[in-house]
């Protein structure tokens, strides 16, 4: 009888400090969403690039903007849904949203990604276009891999799947759309739902 209060003694313990050093609110739903809003901006994208004249994006075309201000939008609609999301969840489960974990969490995340962001517009400024997908697909994934450390642990699977799919699609620019799709729609839709079952329910 000692024994097994030792050991639920330790795994409080145990579930205090995974509580106390991670942010383990993160909403699965949220990347579902964020997926499926990847597939509609991408469509709208597709759809614009092939009916227009060229048939091509060059940087200072109004279609370029257009599908940049998607990219934007995209991006804008997937973080205001993720921090809906996760503090619905965290009030739920009675834990604070913004604390020294998720603090640590965000800069973690956000390092690697604004670095690969402004590394992006400096190469579009030069005109070179050929690897815009494969570094947003890279810089992501390190960015995952890099927060990981302060949540859950399931998102580096994540990071190191957006960071293969961003070095294949280095080896092959001209499919850079198509692995674009891939990273940030579908793979977000299959870890949301994986996350959504795993810990969400």
């Amino acid at each position: 009888m000692e024994s097994k209060n030792y050991l639920d003694d330790l795994n409080e313990i145990k579930t205090l400090m995974t509580k106390s050093s991670r942010f383990i609110s993160l909403s699965g739903l949220s990347g579902i969403l964020a997926g499926i809003y990847a597939l509609i901006g991408a469509s709208i994208a597709y759809y614009l690039v092939s009916n227009s004249v060229r048939g091509y994006l060059i940087l200072d075309g109004t279609i370029f903007k257009i599908c940049f201000g998607i990219l934007l939008a995209v991006a804008f609609l997937s973080a205001v849904t993720g921090i809906y999301l996760t503090t619905k969840k965290a009030k739920k489960n009675n834990e604070k949203i913004w604390d020294n974990s998720s603090k640590r969490l965000l800069i973690n995340f956000l390092i690697p990604l604004v670095t690969g962001g402004l590394y992006i517009l400096i190469i579009l400024n030069q005109e070179r276009y050929g690897h815009t997908a494969a570094l947003m697909l890279i810089f992501y994934g390190l960015a995952l891999i890099n927060a990981s450390k302060y949540s859950l642990g399931d998102i580096r699977y994540l990071g190191f799947t957006e960071l293969i799919l961003g070095l294949i699609c280095a080896l092959m620019p001209s499919y850079g759309f198509w692995f674009w799709v891939v990273g940030f729609g579908f793979m977000h839709i299959i870890y949301g739902t994986w996350m959504h079952f795993k810990y969400d329910k």
